[in-house]
């Protein structure tokens, strides 16, 4: 967490998921002056972003703020056919 990070979520510690639950249980959001001080809040807010119990996409979150295409805004919609996650 910290400045420039904010979470949007219904769950808590503990909450069990149902079986047919939407796949967005949480939302982070981070603001900064810059797009770069942006992802970089980001990257670390993911670092430090812990779900247990279920597979996430913070892995590919992670390697997306570190691409250089992303960083650089130089990215379209057929972005993510491209990407590989290591």
């Amino acid at each position: 967490g910290g400045h420039g990070v904010r979470i949007d979520s219904h769950v808590y510690a503990g909450y069990v998921i149902p079986p047919y639950y939407d796949s967005m249980i949480a939302k982070l959001i981070t603001v900064a002056q810059t797009r770069q001080e942006a992802i970089q809040t980001m990257y670390r807010a993911l670092s430090e972003f812990v779900i247990e119990g279920i597979k996430t996409t913070i892995p590919f979150h992670l390697q997306l703020m570190q691409d250089e295409r992303f960083r650089s805004g130089n990215f379209n919609t057929k972005f993510i056919e491209g990407f590989t996650l290591l």
